[in-house]
Formats: C-alpha cells, sequence, structure tokens
C-alpha cells in the first residue's frame, strides 16, 4: 500500500506547497518581482537539466524527479504570467459591449505570449525526454497544462466561484473577463474527463505487471488529476478554497472577502465591485 501512498501524499504535498509559494511571490509588492523572477528563472533552468537527467532513470526516483522539475518549469510559467512579465498584448480589461468572439479574443490577448510561453516550455521537455524511458515530466506537464487551460475557459464560460482574491493588484483588470454564473457547458464535460482520466490512471497505477516506477509514476499523476478535478470543483461548490493556502494570502485573509469582479459586460470603463448598467437592465 506504501507504493501508492507516499507518492500521492508527495504529489498533494508538493503542490499544496508550490500553489502557495507562487501566491506568495505574486502579491509581494512589485519590488520584489525581478528578484523573484531571476530566482525563478535559475530554477526553471535546473528543472529543464534536471528534466534531461533524468529521462533515462526508470527508477522510483526518477520519476519523483521527473515530476517535481516538470511541477518547477509550470510554476515558471505561472510566476512569470501573474507577476506581468510574460502575459499579452492587452493588459488591460474586457472592451465595453463585446460579445463572443469578440469578447474571447480580447480575453486571448490578455494571455498570448503566456500561451506561447507555455508551447515553448512544451517542446523543451519533449525534446529532453524523446525516446527516453522516464517521460513522466511530458505526462506532468501536460496535466497541468490541460487542466489550467479548461479552468480557464470555465472562469471565462462562467462559474459560481471567481476566487478573484487569488488574482494580484496589478491584474485586476482580467476580472473584468470573468463572470458569474450558476453553471455552464463546459463545466460537466471537463469534470467528466478530469474524473474518467483519474481512473484512467489509477487503474493502471494498479494493474499487474506495473514496476515500481511506474506505479511511483502513475501513483503521482493520478493525485495531480484528482487534485485538478478538486480544483474544477472548487470553482462551484461553496467551498473557501482559499483558506487552503491562508498562510500565502495575509492580506487577502485580514481584509475578508474580496471585492466583486466586473461584470463581463461591462468592459475597461467599468468600476470594480460595481455592476453596469448593462448588467442591471439585463437583470
Amino acid at each position: 500500500m506504501a507504493a501508492y501512498a507516499l507518492p500521492a501524499l508527495y504529489a498533494v504535498l508538493v503542490w499544496w506547497f508550490s500553489t502557495g509559494l507562487i501566491l506568495l511571490l505574486d502579491h509581494r509588492p512589485r519590488a520584489t518581482h525581478a528578484a523573484s523572477m531571476v530566482a525563478g528563472t535559475g530554477a526553471l533552468a535546473l528543472a529543464l537539466w534536471a528534466i534531461g537527467a533524468s529521462a533515462g532513470d526508470a527508477s522510483e526516483g526518477g520519476a519523483y524527479t521527473a515530476f517535481t522539475a516538470a511541477l518547477l518549469v509550470w510554476g515558471w510559467q505561472e510566476m512569470s504570467y501573474y507577476m506581468g512579465f510574460v502575459s499579452g498584448p492587452r493588459p488591460v480589461g474586457c472592451p465595453a459591449g463585446a460579445r463572443g468572439f469578440a469578447r474571447f479574443r480580447a480575453a486571448a490577448a490578455t494571455s498570448l505570449w503566456h500561451e506561447a510561453a507555455i508551447v515553448a516550455g512544451f517542446l523543451a521537455i519533449l525534446a529532453l525526454t524523446w525516446g527516453a524511458p522516464n517521460r513522466f515530466a511530458l505526462w506532468t506537464y501536460l496535466i497541468l497544462w490541460g487542466m489550467n487551460l479548461s479552468a480557464r475557459l470555465n472562469l471565462f464560460l462562467g462559474v459560481r466561484n471567481l476566487n478573484v482574491e487569488f488574482l494580484p493588484e496589478h491584474l485586476a483588470y482580467l476580472r473584468s473577463y470573468l463572470r458569474t454564473r450558476a453553471m455552464n457547458p463546459l463545466f460537466p464535460v471537463s469534470v467528466a474527463a478530469a474524473g474518467l482520466a483519474t481512473g484512467g490512471l489509477v487503474l493502471a497505477a494498479l494493474g499487474e505487471g506495473a514496476s515500481a516506477h511506474e506505479v511511483a509514476g502513475l501513483s503521482i499523476l493520478a493525485t495531480l488529476m484528482a487534485l485538478a478535478t478538486l480544483e474544477h470543483g472548487f470553482l462551484m461548490l461553496p467551498l473557501p478554497s482559499a483558506a487552503l493556502w491562508q498562510w500565502s494570502l495575509p492580506k487577502i485573509a485580514r481584509a475578508g472577502p474580496a471585492a466583486a469582479p466586473i461584470p463581463a459586460s461591462c468592459g475597461e470603463g467599468a468600476h470594480l465591485g460595481e455592476p453596469c448598467l448593462a448588467e442591471i437592465e439585463g437583470r
């Protein structure tokens, strides 16, 4: 049992701590971000080296190393975006009256360079693990990428809990692209697909003939998928997800509930926390 429990526990602890650390750094004063990114870029270089070095290591340790290194690469992606270093050509709110594809195009422009950096990270990991027996870094990165994209699309389409307290002040304009809704058509599909993927990974880890390397790596991936599914649940369920990382959001924890987001129809001229006329008239 320990062969499955230890990798799962490791995945939970590393996921929880790394998420909190990134939130903590993102919410520090802007003057500290450059130094954080320098340190983060050093960690990125080390992580890429570790992925390449562990690609041929088909042991339990190799699976742990690959997962941890891929998480560091993803952490750099998140830091560079939320600190505003690699975002997109549109660092402003949603245009007033934008609907449909125009709204989606404006939202995509806020993170275009970020998406390109994610693709570059994927290609780097793919090249480092090409033809190698240990590809758990690649699978880890793909899970993080896919579930992050799913969460962002659900936030764009509308969810119950926007978790805007996670956004640093300099990214407050992103609230105008989010929408509060009881449900959206994508959400059940996202959760069902994530649940099936989690179940498939669990079955693979429990399968006969799985090596110690595969058991460790697949157990970690299954746990990561389960955590990503749980994070999707936080978008709809009335649960205080921010409480998990209260230690990394001290100012927000003391200040109480975050201001309401701008309704998506308000655009960049609206004031934070105030409903716009179009939203009021539509009720």
